[in-house]
C-alpha cells in the first residue's frame, strides 16, 4: 500500500512537472508566426484509409 502511494505522489510530481514545463512553451514559435499545428496541417501528411491487404496498405 505504501508502496503505492509512493508511486502515486512520484507520478502526480511527474505530471506537475511536465504541465508547468509545457506551460512554458511558447505557443507559436518564429516561423512566419505560424504554430506547430498549423505547420503539421500543412504537411498534408498521408491517412490509411483501411486496407485489408498488406500491399494496398502499405502503398
Amino acid at each position: 500500500m505504501q508502496t503505492q502511494a509512493q508511486m502515486q505522489a512520484a507520478l502526480h510530481a511527474q505530471l506537475q512537472a511536465q504541465a508547468q514545463a509545457l506551460a512554458s512553451v511558447p505557443q507559436e514559435y518564429g516561423h512566419g508566426g505560424q504554430s506547430i499545428m498549423e505547420r503539421f496541417k500543412r504537411m498534408a501528411t498521408p491517412s490509411f484509409k483501411g486496407e485489408s491487404q498488406p500491399l494496398l496498405a502499405e502503398s
